[in-house]
Order: C-alpha cells, then sequence, then structure tokens
C-alpha cells in the first residue's frame, strides 16, 4: 500500500513540472531582514553532499545493485557466529524542486535483499522520504516532513545524519537483522513577528515496531509523540540566542508489560555563524520526567539536558559533530534512561571521481528508575562506517563500505549473545536525471 501512495505521489508531482520554465535552484532568496532559523530548533541534520551531488531541480531515476558479507546475521549461543552473503536490489525515484516561495523533496526506494545460505531473512525493503517547505508570507514558513523505513538488515537504512535538534532521541538499541518498520513525521511553522524577533512550533511523531517478536527478543514496539515552541532572537547577522519548550510522551510494550515516560524540557540556545562555512550552537535547561512501568509505582524527578554541536560545510568538504545529554525513553527499552550521546561524520571530495566518508555513533544508555535497574539496567552501543564512492562516469557510480556495530545490553537476549556485527560491502549504481524546466 505505501509503495502505491509513494509512487502516486511522485508521479503526480512529476509530470506536470517536467516541461516547467526552470524555477530558481537556491530557493527563497536570503535577504539582510530575513532571519535564520538555528540547528537547535530546525529539526534539520547538517548538511552532507559535496561538490556535484548537491544539485537539485531534478527529477531522478536510478538503480542500485550491492554485494556485501555480514559476519553475524542470526543471533546464536554458539561460539561461532554465523555469517552470510547478502545481494541486494534497490530502484530509485527522487524529485527535488526548489521555486522562490518553496523547495520540495520527494524518494522512493523499493529494495529486495537475498541471503544466500539463510534464505529465511530474505525480505522486501522500503525507505520513503517527503520533505515540503512553503513560505507562506514573506516573514512565515511551514515545514512538513516525514520518513518511512521497512527493513530487516540495519545496514540497509538511510543515513539520519548529524543533528544539532534539542528533540529528544527515541532510538538507542538496534535489533541488526530483525524485521521492523520505523516512521518518523514532523510539521513545523515559524513566523518572524519583527526584524530580528522570531516565533515558532512544531509537533512529531515516531513509530517503532518489530513485525517479527522471534528476531528481536527482549525488544519492545514503542511510539512518541510531541510538541514544541520557541522564541529566537537575532544578536546580529552571525548570533543569534532563544529559548525552547518542549513536551513529549514516549510509550513502550512488551509481553503487556506497558511503560510510559512523560518529558517537560525548557532550553536556552545559542548559535553562531563563522564565514557561512562554521556553525557553533549549545543548548541546556532543566528538564522534569514522570515514569510509570506497571506494575511498579511512578517515578519523577528533575536533571539537567545539555546539548552542543559544530558544522562546517565547505564545497568539497563536510565536517559534523554532536553530543546531547538528556533523558530519553522508548527506542527498544523499556523506562526512562539517562542518554549521553555523540555522534560525528566527514565528507571528503579529494578529486574529481573521488569522495570518501565516514561516520560515528556512540550512546550510552543508564536507567533513571531505580527499582527497574535489576531487570533493565541500560547499556552501551557504539556504531561507525568508512565508504568510497567513485562516478566512472555522469550516470554510473561504484562504490565501497565497511559499518560495524558494537553494543553491550545485559538484559536484552537478541544483543548480549551477539553484541558485535560487521558488514563489508561494494554497490554499483546508475542513475539517470532530468533538469527541471531546463
Amino acid at each position: 500500500m505505501l509503495s502505491r501512495i509513494c509512487m502516486g505521489l511522485l508521479l503526480s508531482v512529476a509530470i506536470p513540472i517536467w516541461s516547467q520554465v526552470e524555477p530558481s535552484a537556491t530557493g527563497p532568496p536570503a535577504t539582510e531582514s530575513e532571519m535564520q532559523t538555528p540547528p537547535p530548533v530546525s529539526g534539520q541534520a547538517y548538511p552532507t553532499a559535496t561538490g556535484s551531488e548537491t544539485r537539485s531541480n531534478y527529477l531522478r531515476v536510478g538503480l542500485s545493485i550491492s554485494t556485501a558479507y555480514d559476519d553475524n546475521v542470526i543471533p546464536s549461543t554458539s561460539a561461532k557466529p554465523i555469517g552470510d552473503f547478502t545481494y541486494s536490489i534497490d530502484p530509485t525515484f527522487t524529485l527535488d524542486q526548489s521555486t522562490p516561495r518553496a523547495n520540495r523533496t520527494l524518494t522512493y526506494s523499493p529494495g529486495f535483499t537475498l541471503y544466500q545460505n539463510t534464505s529465511a531473512l530474505n525480505a522486501i525493503n522500503q525507505n520513503a522520504l517527503a520533505r515540503f517547505q512553503y513560505r507562506l508570507s514573506p516573514h512565515t514558513t511551514m515545514s512538513l516532513r516525514d520518513s518511512f523505513v521497512q527493513s530487516s538488515n540495519v545496514f540497509n537504512q538511510p543515513d539520519s545524519g548529524v543533528s544539532a535538534s534539542t528533540e529528544l532521541p527515541t532510538a538507542a538499541v538496534v535489533a541488526p537483522f530483525a524485521d521492523q518498520i520505523n516512521d518518523a513525521a514532523s510539521a513545523e511553522l515559524s513566523y518572524q513577528f519583527s526584524a530580528n524577533g522570531m516565533i515558532g512550533g512544531s509537533g512529531t511523531y515516531t513509530m517503532l515496531k518489530y513485525t517479527n517478536p522471534t528476531q528481536a527478543s527482549g525488544l519492545p514496539n514503542s511510539n512518541s509523540q510531541g510538541g514544541s515552541a520557541f522564541y529566537n532572537r537575532r544578536l546580529s547577522s552571525t548570533q543569534y540566542i532563544g529559548v525552547t519548550y518542549q513536551f513529549s510522551r514516549m510509550v513502550s510494550s512488551l509481553a503487556n508489560a506497558p511503560s510510559e515516560t512523560q518529558m517537560h524540557t525548557i532550553n536556552s540556545f545559542y548559535t553562531i555563524y563563522l564565514k557561512h562555512a562554521l556553525t557553533l550552537s549549545v543548548s541546556g535547561g532543566p528538564q522534569h520526567f514522570n515514569v510509570a512501568e506497571s506494575p511498579l509505582p511512578p517515578s519523577a524527578s528533575w536533571t539537567p539536558s545539555v546539548t552542543a554541536s559544530i558544522g562546517w560545510q565547505r564545497s568539497h568538504t563536510n565536517l559534523a559533530a554532536s553530543y546531547s545529554r538528556t533523558v530519553t525513553g522508548a527506542g527498544g527499552l523499556l523506562g526512562a534512561f539517562q542518554s549521553n550521546s555523540a555522534s560525528a561524520s566527514a565528507r571528503w571530495q579529494f578529486a574529481r571521481t573521488w569522495t570518501i566518508g565516514s561516520a560515528g555513533n556512540y550512546s550510552d544508555q543508564k536507567n533513571v528508575v531505580p527499582s527497574f535497574l535489576s531487570s533493565t539496567p541500560g547499556g552501551s552501543t557504539i556504531s561507525g562506517n568508512v565508504s568510497v564512492q567513485h562516478p566512472m562516469s555522469d550516470h554510473l557510480n561504484v562504490g565501497f563500505g565497511y559499518n560495524r556495530i558494537h553494543q553491550s545490553y545485559s538484559g536484552i537476549a537478541v544483543i548480549s549473545t551477539t553484541p558485535d556485527t560487521d558488514q563489508v560491502s561494494i554497490s554499483v549504481s546508475y542513475q539517470l536525471g532530468r533538469p527541471l524546466g531546463r
């Protein structure tokens, strides 16, 4: 059903604009009076594209064929992990269009993953992303975003990038080879009411569901809803300060044992833009959480919340890093957890046809409910990847990659028996692109 909806939406938008007059490739024109929405409240990740990868106003159709070796595809208590080769076929449809008042991106990729020996893991994957930004008036902007992932292999999921947003993280534990559905939707409205003042608000929804519980033993399904409001003040052309308020409700359920965590967070933030290439942001403030875990009594407390990030973008290089300390819930765990997490990414186009990229993530979770420490104490996750891209022509690209995940969660069987997973891969992709209105 989702594939039909996404394909219909893509075609309905693409067909009328195929021969349209060329719009602006840079989106809404920036003016000295126009304020920016700093990373702590924009909800967007730092950009990762370099060089020609940043082109917009294109309709693209592509096909990627890849093979990989995963050294640990089935959780097992045996001393020797079970490895296997995988073969994936992934067509992709992408529309990226900018006009003086709007920017829209639609991407849909259905995929097929086959395992050479463990055929029971064969699966159909789907990745869909819809992003729309529209200027309702010279001072009012609306943004909508929805990301849907149906996957059975964590290495086949799109990279979400490094974010400086103060939105609470919900993904902590990873089941590398389990059928799952992830959906994340958000809507934001901002209004610049004066030369240096802006207000705005947003709503978010996320969902994580394991469709085959036997592949994710010990991991609960979860969902979260939240809302936020912010005030943004421009001190100078490069400096912004502000304050945000957020409310989040996260619910997890495992074997009829529900867990609900509610959080109220007030953060002040400061962002500085240096030479249009370097962005620094920091935010922090008090956070109140309330946890209800049946059959335990409710628990509530106050704690500090801190987020810091840096982003550096040049024509051939991108660097980004972030750190956060906050209380969160859901994301594969029952209860509320003190989360310390850090992420970083780098991408460098060191030659006209060669680009290398790397990314790493670390998260440590500690249960903040003393009565629940014995059954779900928490744990940590470390993941990283390195990739090399080599365009052979304007349409043909060859890629090489290495991924690794290490997790330490003693209370979760599917993780504790097989804490390490590695993958090496090679892919060949072919893409056709048609400029819109050219």
